[in-house]
């Protein structure tokens, strides 16, 4: 049997993408975002707000420290991941459910964006904004 680990989410940045690097020089973007959830109940609007973990690895992850802020909406499609640990003050085991990204962009439902592409592995070089894709 299959099993597919996949989630798509939207929803609003609540802090600037934390860019940082691992020992190894792998870059790694950690972002949190509010999905709401809007129904009707009885004839009265309800509003229930989530937050989520993003993890993004990589030249993703550099992508997202020069691209997104605090307050942009974004889509995001990833797989979920616990991460466990224990907590360095009691010993007790931790743990927390996070998205790691496959993909991440600006959501354009209430925004525009322009668009540069970079250059493959090894490239680095930008392309200009006439360059089809």
């Amino acid at each position: 049997m299959a099993v597919d680990n996949n989630v798509t989410l939207v929803g609003n940045l609540v802090a600037d993408p934390e860019l940082r690097y691992t020992k190894g020089g792998t870059a790694v973007a950690d972002l949190r975002m509010a999905v709401n959830r809007r129904w009707n109940k009885d004839g009265e609007w309800m509003e229930e707000t989530s937050f989520f973990d993003v993890t993004a690895w990589s030249e993703m992850a550099e992508h997202i420290g020069d691209s997104l802020s605090m307050g942009m909406r974004v889509t995001v499609t990833g797989r979920l991941e616990e991460q466990r640990w224990e907590d360095k003050e009691t010993g007790d085991p931790r743990r927390k459910v996070v998205v790691v990204a496959d993909e991440v962009a600006p959501s354009l439902r209430w925004a525009t964006a322009e668009v540069t592409k970079i250059g493959g592995k090894g490239g680095g070089k930008k392309s200009s904004p006439e360059a089809p894709f």
